[in-house]
């Protein structure tokens, strides 16, 4: 059977990108980059071993990002990312596994897929590089900033990693041909004479250089979530009910703790469902007496702040309020100018529609108000 290890390089200190950890430690959305990239080689099913070219002065911030990975391990790195692989590949060499991925710490969106097809190529080769085209014109510029010639792009790629060897291969051209100061793995094996392959590489695979990549990655890391709220309030007592933050006229008022607004009810719950929050009534019990009357524009508020808090937007909220009377219809631009005025935001994210129940149920006999909301936010 076919052994294989990996070797994540994560020495560097990372000059370029600025900040106060090297970039391999830096957040992305709450989780270290060099835990996101651990993650991906540790869980692979034919990685048996990770060992972590890693900063001296780094063991603290590694301890924490490996934490739970019983498969990774760490070695000291050199003064060059050369010699840090070098190092990597000679406590791997006791286990002499017949292949080894070696990997940039700070990449770490690294698919499934993509380990698999440079693991594959190792059938036929004894070096693998992942590689993306090259998609912008090229020039040549003198010192001056200006362009002397236009450079073709054919046969021009941009290389990826993980880059995938033979280990005994790599580790004799790692010994043969150190301080060399070669820019990559595939360089090295190429300077011993060996053949090197391509497979295609992945779009996602960013490396970390800079703070603008961090933002750029974190951006493509957004997801959009939906969530669904429903409430019901009976009718009761009084002049008016209140609906998506508007008082509107009616022969009888709504029951609840606070003022019953059915519809923002939902439209809280829609939030807090949308960010796992749990529900309203979780943020505000009905047994807690300084809820008593209270204007529910301050449960959608604080469901749209939980959302804010989180880096979250919200997309848009659509309500459906459920009645035979009063009818929605003449006032269903001021709700939807009432919530938009309460959350922060355009009208044009809020909608509010109304139906019948074609008299069927406790709505279609007047015996009370239902409302449904759904939420769409981006995290």
């Amino acid at each position: 059977m076919t052994t294989c290890a990996a070797l994540i390089v994560a020495a560097g200190r990372g000059q370029r990108f600025g900040g106060n950890l090297p970039k391999q430690y830096a957040p992305l959305r709450g989780e270290k980059l060099l835990r996101r990239t651990l993650r991906a080689f540790s869980g692979h099913p034919k990685i048996g071993q990770v060992v972590v070219a890693i900063h001296p002065d780094d063991a603290a911030s590694f301890a924490e990002a490996a934490q739970g990975f019983v498969n990774v391990t760490s070695v000291h790195g050199g003064a060059t990312r050369q010699e840090s692989v070098r190092l990597g590949l000679e406590a791997i060499a006791k286990a002499a596994p017949d292949l080894v991925l070696i990997h940039d710490g700070a990449r770490p969106m690294t698919s499934a897929a993509l380990i698999d097809s440079v693991i594959g190529g190792l059938a036929t080769a004894e070096g693998v590089l992942p590689v993306m085209p090259v998609i912008d014109t090229l020039k040549r510029v003198d010192g001056a900033g200006v362009v002397g010639e236009t450079v073709s792009r054919e046969q021009l790629v941009r290389a990826q990693t993980p880059q995938g060897f033979r280990f005994s291969a790599i580790l004799k051209a790692h010994r043969t041909f150190a301080g060399e100061a070669l820019t990559d793995d595939a360089a090295v094996l190429e300077r011993a004479g060996h053949r090197v392959t391509t497979v295609p590489g992945d779009d996602a695979n960013i490396k970390v250089t800079t703070m603008d990549d961090l933002a750029r990655l974190s951006a493509a890391l957004t997801e959009t979530r939906i969530g669904q709220g429903f409430d019901v309030h009976k009718f009761g007592p009084g002049d008016a009910v209140m609906l998506c933050g508007l008082k509107v006229p009616h022969t009888q008022g709504l029951i609840g703790h606070s003022d019953a607004d059915v519809a923002l009810h939902a439209g809280t719950d829609a939030i807090l469902g949308a960010i796992g929050a749990g529900d309203i009534g979780q943020h505000f019990p009905p047994t807690d007496p300084k809820w008593r009357g209270a204007a529910s524009d301050k449960f959608l508020k604080h469901a749209h702040d939980l959302l804010l808090e989180r880096g979250g937007t919200l997309v848009h909220l659509d309500f459906t309020i459920i009645c035979e009377r009063p009818k929605v219809g003449p006032y269903r631009a001021a709700m939807v100018a009432a919530v938009a005025r309460i959350l922060g935001v355009t009208e044009d994210r809020i909608s509010v529609k109304a139906t019948t129940t074609e008299g069927l149920g406790f709505t279609g006999r007047q015996e009370g108000i239902a409302a449904q909301a759904v939420a769409t936010v981006k995290l």
